[in-house]
């Protein structure tokens, strides 16, 4: 069975006076402590390899509190789904609206004249922010599966499958089993950016490792993937404000 991260303690860290939400965690696989910042919440989360080493941990993440500070700069102010909301669906600004009455949970309409497109949610207004959740993983979904696959077609590869998740440390993962995960949020970014996603998962189903064939075989499917990896780099923080409630561990 696969090992998983557990939470072993939750409190509260001190940054400069302010305080900032601090999960330690464990996880027999790490090799050393290690730290870093929730971009979806702003919270701290260290990772210890030994279970009775919260103390550590914890002054761990007091000596890198520098570090820390800098980072939670990039983790964007949060922006619910709610009535009036916009946000960014491959790419393209959305308006949400509550449609009373309306049949269908959500519905993509175009834009018409100067608006933008919306996405016209029904039912009780308190169901929004899970019926829009629950629209765009199956929007991730649907986009990262084409796009896995007709990647893994053109490498002579296949997943062993393919999952959603909404994970903040990384966009896209493989597996020693050959399964692929990857983060719903890409729903968010263009198109040509989750394409790319999708392409170097598919691409350590060939080579488990950044060697040169591996990147070889990335640009093979996607030639301008500097572009879009430079494009994660400065935009990709970004994508994790949207749908998220104010600041809370977890």
């Amino acid at each position: 069975m696969k090992q998983t991260s557990r939470a072993l303690h939750m409190d509260m860290l001190s940054l400069r006076g302010e305080q900032v939400p601090l999960v330690v965690r464990h996880n027999p696989r790490a090799r050393r402590l290690i730290v870093r910042v929730d971009m979806t919440t702003g919270a701290v989360h260290v990772t210890t390899p030994n279970k009775r080493n919260v103390k550590a941990a914890i002054s761990f993440a007091h000596s890198h509190a520098d570090w820390l500070i800098e980072q939670r700069k990039n983790v964007a102010r949060a922006e619910p789904f709610c009535d009036g909301a916009i946000l960014p669906v491959r790419g393209v600004p959305h308006l949400i609206r509550h449609v009373t009455g309306a049949r269908s949970a959500v519905q993509q309409i175009a834009s018409e004249g100067d608006g933008l497109p919306e996405l016209q949610v029904g039912g009780d207004v308190s169901f929004l922010p899970r019926r829009v959740t629950d629209w765009l993983k199956r929007q991730a979904k649907h986009d990262l599966n084409q796009s896995v696959m007709g990647h893994a077609s053109k490498l002579g590869v296949r997943p062993s499958r393919i999952t959603i998740r909404d994970q903040s440390s990384r966009w896209g993962s493989c597996s020693s089993t050959r399964a692929l995960s990857f983060s719903w949020r890409l729903i968010f970014a263009p198109n040509d950016v989750l394409d790319y996603v999708a392409a170097h998962e598919v691409a350590h189903l060939a080579h488990m490792n950044h060697g040169p064939q591996f990147w070889a075989a990335v640009e093979s499917l996607i030639p301008s993937y500097r572009q879009t990896v430079r494009w994660l780099e400065i935009e990709g923080p970004a994508l994790h404000k949207y749908g998220v409630s104010p600041l809370s561990v977890g």
